[in-house]
């Protein structure tokens, strides 16, 4: 059995980006690129007007004739004279030989001439081209995640196609004779099955929507031949149950059978001690315990680092805070404990109900409270380390 520390360096070692690919900027939210991207253009690509006004050559001159209208969309370039202006309106194109656009607010009209009542300075309200960015200018750096912003930013320089890590492929075996799908009848001594639903979710929350359900009951042969078929199909397996050492828990067996390598089985801590991790070829295989509250902890603890590795995110793991705990607690399991919490600016306090069996603490849980296995005595409004879920 391990410390927390150790089981997430061996996750963190045996984890890997998935291969890169091109897909298009508009499927692109969430991904991380994997090569930096150099702008194919000037952006503007001319000179803007920044306001609804009269674009006009700066000088001593507060009159101008109005001799013409320049509308987002539109392009002249005809040469205008020193007393002459041109209405002009937001992203329409300025004409070369105009330097300043005054607001229709600091103007007044009567019939074709328009006189300026507060004169801008010289270069008011122009967009110069390249203002934003110049051809060939970084525009995002390599390991970006792609937001909307920088979808949006993308599509106004033309970019269609990007190049970005894939996500990996997710399969949830769930095992379990007393399990019974959520929508059927529930017969005497069965229980609805939530954790799949409870896992793709997570997946869901991350980003990761290539995730498929396998129900296996409690039979070794069942579960090697529902395992081997996702040994060979998904990047990553996640089965839930069946690890823990009951007459009728065979995951472990089923995973080694298959060629499956243990790199841990069992970590110091409370929820989730029957946890195994393993790899075969470039799959990763995380056995969690079936216990609900259990696999969600292991899910976020140890899953989630993994999978954000594969989708080539440089921070990894969730982010972890400090505040004052609200009473006094004493850890004498020996263990490393993930107690279900609230937090909030300034203190946490521990929710009732930490069974790992329950979800209803979980359901109204915003954090994880990290006790570690060698601290014993937590005194009121010390200081402990919390892992927001929210």
């Amino acid at each position: 059995m391990i410390q927390v520390d150790q089981a997430l360096s061996i996750i963190a070692e045996n984890s890997c980006k998935m291969p890169i690919r091109k897909i298009k900027v508009t499927k692109s939210l969430g991904f991380i690129l994997a090569e930096a991207i150099y702008s194919p253009m000037d952006m503007p690509p001319f000179r803007q007007s920044a306001m609804d006004g009269y674009a006009f050559t700066h000088s001593e001159l507060q009159q101008f004739n109005v001799v013409s209208t320049s509308q987002a969309g539109d392009f002249s370039n005809k040469k205008i004279k020193q007393d002459q202006a041109i209405r002009i309106f937001t992203g329409a194109y300025v004409p070369d030989n105009l330097d300043t656009v005054v607001m229709q607010e600091h103007t007044t009209v009567k019939n074709k001439t328009v006189e300026i009542t507060k004169m801008p300075a010289r270069f008011a309200n122009v967009r110069n081209k390249g203002e934003q960015i110049k051809e060939n200018e970084l525009v995002l750096e390599n390991n970006t995640v792609i937001t909307p912003a920088a979808i949006g930013f993308l599509a106004c320089l033309g970019i269609t196609e990007i190049t970005v890590y894939a996500k990996p492929k997710v399969a949830i075996v769930v095992t379990g004779n007393e399990l019974v799908k959520v929508g059927k009848k529930l017969p005497e001594g069965k229980i609805y099955e939530s954790n799949s639903i409870m896992l793709e979710s997570a997946l869901q929350g991350i980003g990761i929507k290539k995730t498929e359900i396998f129900r296996v009951k409690d039979n070794l042969k069942a579960t090697k031949r529902v395992l081997k078929s996702c040994l060979s199909t998904f990047d990553v397996v996640l089965v839930s149950g069946g690890i823990s050492v009951g007459d009728y828990d065979f995951v472990k067996e089923a995973l080694l059978s298959n060629g499956v390598e243990e790199l841990f089985y069992k970590i110091n801590q409370k929820p989730g001690k029957p946890l195994f991790f393993g790899k075969k070829d470039k799959t990763i295989v995380f056995a969690l315990p079936g216990n609900p509250a259990s696999t969600l902890t292991s899910f976020y603890i140890y899953v989630y680092p993994a999978l954000k590795i594969n989708m080539g995110f440089e921070v990894i793991h969730l982010p972890k805070i400090k505040r004052k705990i609200n009473t006094q607690f004493e850890n004498t399991s020996g263990k490393t404990l993930f107690l279900k919490g609230l937090y909030d600016d300034k203190k946490v306090t521990i929710l009732e109900s930490q069974s790992s069996a329950m979800l209803n603490t979980f359901a109204v849980a915003n954090a994880l409270i990290y006790l570690p296995y060698d601290v014993v005595n937590i005194e009121k409004d010390q200081e402990v380390m919390v892992v927001p879920l929210n």
